[in-house]
C-alpha cells in the first residue's frame, strides 16, 4: 500500500531530552524526525508528538519541539500510543487511516504503538532510520517483528516521494530540498 499525503498523519514517539542521549545513533533519530516534521508541515500533514512521562524523561528535544504544531505534544504514561485516549482521539480526529511513525525506543514504545495502531485499523509505516533503541539488536528485532505483523518499514525518502506522488505536486521543490 502506498502512503498518500492527504491520507497520512505523522506520529513522533518520545524523542525526549533525557532519553535521546542513551539510544544508539541519536543524531540520526533527531535529523530523521526533524526532516519528516518539516515535510509534513510543508504539505499539510497533521503531526502528533508523544511524550512519555515528561517529569522523568523531560520534554521533546528542542529542535523537534519547535517544528511541532501548537498543542501537538501529548503526554502519555502507557508505552503504546494506541493505549492513550488523548493520542488516539487526536489521531482519529484527522480522519486519516495511515500513520507514519518515527521515534524511540524502537523495541518498546514504537513497537507497541505500531502494533496497537494496526489493531485499531490504521495502516502503519515506521521510518527505520528515524528510530532507535539503546541496543542495535533490540532495534533490529523490533523492526523484523513489525514487518511480520503487517507494519510497513520505510525510509524518509520513501515517505516524501510517496506523499508527493509526482514532481507536479505544488510542494515538490520545497520537499526535495530536504533530501539534498
Amino acid at each position: 500500500m502506498q502512503m498518500i499525503g492527504n491520507a497520512s498523519c505523522l506520529l513522533i514517539v518520545d524523542v525526549q531530552e533525557r532519553l535521546i542521549p542513551v539510544v544508539h545513533s541519536p543524531r540520526s533519530v533527531i535529523v530523521g524526525c526533524a526532516t519528516l516534521m518539516q515535510a509534513a508541515n510543508i504539505i499539510g500533514c497533521p503531526i502528533v508528538v508523544s511524550e512519555q512521562y515528561v517529569r522523568g524523561l523531560g520534554p521533546t528535544v528542542g529542535n523537534l519541539r519547535s517544528l511541532a504544531p501548537q498543542d501537538s505534544c501529548l503526554e502519555k504514561t502507557s508505552f503504546s500510543c494506541a493505549s492513550d485516549e488523548s493520542i488516539m482521539t487526536r489521531l482519529s480526529s484527522f480522519g486519516r487511516r495511515q500513520v507514519v511513525m518515527a521515534g524511540i525506543e524502537t523495541h518498546v514504545c514504537v513497537l507497541q504503538s505500531a502494533l496497537g495502531l494496526r489493531e485499531n485499523g490504521f495502516e502503519v509505516f515506521v521510518v527505520a532510520e528515524a528510530c532507535s533503541s539503546r541496543r542495535p539488536e533490540s532495534e533490529r528485532a523490533a523492526l523484523a517483528r513489525m514487518v511480520m505483523c503487517g507494519v510497513h518499514v520505510v525510509t524518509t525518502e520513501m515517505v516524501f516521494f510517496e506523499w508527493l506522488g509526482s514532481k507536479n505536486h505544488p510542494a515538490f521543490k520545497e520537499v526535495q530540498q530536504l533530501v539534498k
